[in-house]
């Protein structure tokens, strides 16, 4: 059994702990131990092609001796009656679903947990007692709507014998420096992390701060970002052609670009920050209020900003319709634009994704989320598709990350299902610091000795390069 103060038998001698990686995906989590010198002895993963990718990119270089029981299905090893089929290790990482728990009772703890996959995690931390849990989901678990769950999960952890917050830590990569593992994504994600005290202790110790706070380290600009830094060389990418837009995506944007350039010219501006409704152009004298008065809020709200824009831009928006006249015929969805690239200069500067909502412009310094569901981000300057290996390079992988040859749809469905590989890596770390005093030494020198970054070559140098040139001012006049 594993104490507060670690075991490391029967684990490669050049590692200084074990970790478990359940709900493991393509290895976000094992990216980071790895780094840190852990070695993986156990790892869970239900998904056949994501299995297939973790095991390729982190498993199968290595000696057979040193394979990892590789388990397909976390409710297999972690029987209600039998012991847990899970090694001794130190660390327990997990990017678990939530699922909602039964509120029957108003029951804590355990016992309410049961018939949820947190309840097969809980049982492993029961038998095996790690040091440290490191645990993610996404935001909204931290919300008022999940807020029964997250009562349970912690009390739950408590009653276990982890210290651990009730405060969410809340993070995104883009909040990290390109020396500590950052990337362009924002990517909030929950992070829970726990130290095991004894049960005594970790009911007792409950005000503990959150291991990080949202916001930027090491006063890191957010808005240094550049897209360009996670990105292949076009000529380095594999049938590069079926990331290129179609001729209907360069149309269409290609039409409002003409549309910004036309604003830019008569009236000094970009576009603004509202979603444009070009089927809703009409003068705001014409908006029936009664209707108005019918719908959403949001809804009425927008239809007057657009009436309003056509009032205060008709004569732009006249001359336009009539240089395209292909845009009556566009789809719906194509009539609407988000411009959220405040002076970008054109379209095809910005990064964009073509939403069933409508085209979606953002300036080009930090992609939105990477999601499950295919959304890909669209890189103007490059008049392609985001590739799957540059969205795994956005989640903190390095340039010899591979899929194989698997389908691009379930590679872009792992990468989004993934753990942003920087931002995991400085929640783990700040709380190894903090917890030092009651982790095993091993740990804890392994993981403070290991270097800030954990991603290698997922950036481009022109990060660093970015990084120091900004921080050089700021040494000489503190030297001054």
């Amino acid at each position: 059994m594993t104490s507060s103060q670690g075991s490391t038998e029967g684990i490669d001698s050049s590692a200084s702990f074990a970790f478990a990686d359940l709900f493991a995906g393509i290895g976000g989590f094992h990216a980071m131990l790895s780094h840190a010198g852990g070695e993986c002895v156990f790892v869970s993963e239900i998904d056949r092609e994501a299995r297939q990718t973790y095991l390729r990119n982190w498993v199968e270089d290595l000696p057979g001796e040193r394979w990892p029981v590789v388990n397909t299905d976390i409710t297999s090893a972690t029987p209600e009656d039998g012991p847990v089929e899970v090694p001794e290790h130190d660390v327990l990482a997990a990017g678990f679903p939530c699922q909602p728990f039964s509120k029957s009772g108003y029951q804590r703890g355990m016992d309410e947990a049961r018939g949820t996959l947190f309840w097969n995690i809980a049982r492993i931390l029961e038998e095996r007692r790690p040091s440290v849990v490191l645990l993610e989901n996404v935001r909204n678990l931290a919300g008022p709507r999940h807020r029964h769950e997250w009562d349970v999960i912690i009390q739950t952890l408590r009653e276990l014998g982890y210290r651990v917050s009730s405060t969410p830590s809340v993070f995104s990569p883009h909040f990290l420096p390109p020396s500590m593992g950052g990337t362009p994504q924002v990517r909030d994600r929950v992070f829970i992390l726990g130290t095991y005290v004894g049960m005594e202790r970790a009911m007792a110790e409950v005000d503990v701060a959150p291991t990080v706070v949202r916001g930027p380290v090491n006063e890191w600009n957010v808005h240094d970002w550049d897209v360009e830094w996670i990105l292949d060389e076009d000529e380095s990418i594999p049938n590069l052609t079926k990331y290129r837009l179609t001729a209907d995506e360069t149309h269409w944007i290609n039409v409002w670009d003409d549309l910004v350039q036309r604003m830019w010219a008569a009236r000094g501006v970009r576009l603004p920050g509202f979603p444009l409704w070009a089927d809703a152009w009409i003068p705001e004298r014409a908006l029936d209020p009664v209707e108005l008065e019918a719908l959403p809020k949001w809804k009425s709200d927008i239809l007057i900003k657009n009436a309003r824009f056509f009032d205060d831009h008709r004569d732009v928006i006249k001359a336009w319709k009539k240089a395209n006249p292909s845009f009556s015929c566009f789809p719906d969805s194509r009539r609407k634009l988000e411009w959220q690239a405040q002076d970008t200069a054109s379209l095809w500067d910005t990064v964009m994704h073509l939403r069933p909502s409508g085209i979606r412009a953002k300036a080009p310094t930090y992609l939105p989320a990477l999601v499950a569901i295919t959304q890909t981000s669209i890189v103007g300057p490059r008049r392609r598709r985001l590739t799957p290996h540059e969205a795994a390079r956005l989640q903190g992988f390095g340039s010899d990350f591979t899929f194989g040859g698997q389908r691009d749809q379930a590679s872009y469905k792992q990468v989004g299902n993934g753990v942003a590989v920087g931002a995991a890596w400085h929640v783990f770390r700040t709380h190894v610091t903090q917890n030092a005093a009651d982790l095993p030494r091993r740990l804890v020198r392994s993981v403070l000795a290991a270097d800030t970054n954990p991603i290698g070559d997922a950036l481009s140098g022109a990060a660093t390069q970015t990084e120091t040139q900004r921080t050089q001012p700021q040494a000489a006049d503190l030297a001054g």
